[in-house]
């Protein structure tokens, strides 16, 4: 593979070529399971100037690409917890985190697969809907509307082009709305001159997009959001705090 005009997607700075894993790296073996080596290697850059780690050559994928050698039937078995575990969880806690949500909050929920979370939130009656971009849908996104909400549970390390995902979700937010996300950073993770031996880093899962704090906050910035975290994984986006979720400040 070229190393040739690599360039950080996030700080347009000069990238290189990093380390090398097999497709079938996964996140299953952080509990200890092992695919089969595909053969198939896929290539990590890394940007010294902002920490953001890429899969160049995967996040040139076509959807059709994605759907055939990630998103396809044997997926589930190596992200269990996406189907029911991982939906159950996230909509108890956004119960929880917004006992008090105004009925006119619109809320969706990007990345949704199979819009567990959102018929979940539905049934607590909430104003809910689920869109997934790998996943075929009867609603085109462009008629989805504006949320004043807008979660993104496991997207971001998902993606393969950041700038795009920053302007869908600015499309659909609302001038004063809020994005809560999930990604874990990579700071002490990946480091320089070391092996990619970080669990997260898992082609097989889809992991493609690799953010540091960094990294992070350049891409809010760059749309021109305020970024705060509650802890290494879970992450929100604002530009002027939201009189609904004023409580959230206090423990971000």
């Amino acid at each position: 593979m070229s190393t040739t005009h690599l360039h950080c997607p996030i700080c347009n700075f000069s990238a290189h070529l990093y380390d090398v894993v097999d497709l079938n790296k996964s996140c299953a073996e952080a509990m200890g399971i092992h695919l089969p080596i595909s053969g198939e290697p896929i290539y990590y850059a890394y940007c010294q100037a902002c920490g953001f780690c890429y899969a160049p050559t995967m996040c040139a994928w076509s959807l059709d690409t994605f759907r055939q050698k990630i998103y396809n039937q044997d997926y589930a078995a190596i992200d269990p917890d996406y189907i029911e575990k991982r939906p159950s969880h996230n909509a108890n806690w956004l119960v929880k985190l917004f006992k008090d949500l105004p009925k006119e909050i619109q809320h969706l929920d990007y990345g949704g697969g199979n819009g567990m979370l959102s018929d979940l939130l539905k049934q607590a009656g909430w104003d809910s809907v689920s869109y997934d971009p790998f996943n075929l849908t009867d609603t085109p996104m462009q008629q989805l509307g504006k949320f004043d909400l807008l979660t993104a549970f496991e997207v971001f390390e998902h993606v393969p082009d950041v700038e795009v995902l920053m302007h869908q979700l600015c499309s659909l937010l609302n001038e004063n709305g809020l994005i809560i996300f999930s990604t874990l950073v990579s700071d002490g993770h990946i480091l320089p001159h070391q092996r990619l031996t970080w669990w997260y880093a898992s082609p097989r899962n889809g992991h493609i997009s690799l953010f540091s704090n960094k990294a992070l906050q350049l891409c809010a910035q760059k749309f021109q959001f305020n970024l705060a975290s509650f802890n290494d994984g879970l992450h929100i986006m604002f530009r002027d705090q939201p009189v609904w979720a004023n409580h959230l400040f206090e423990s971000s």
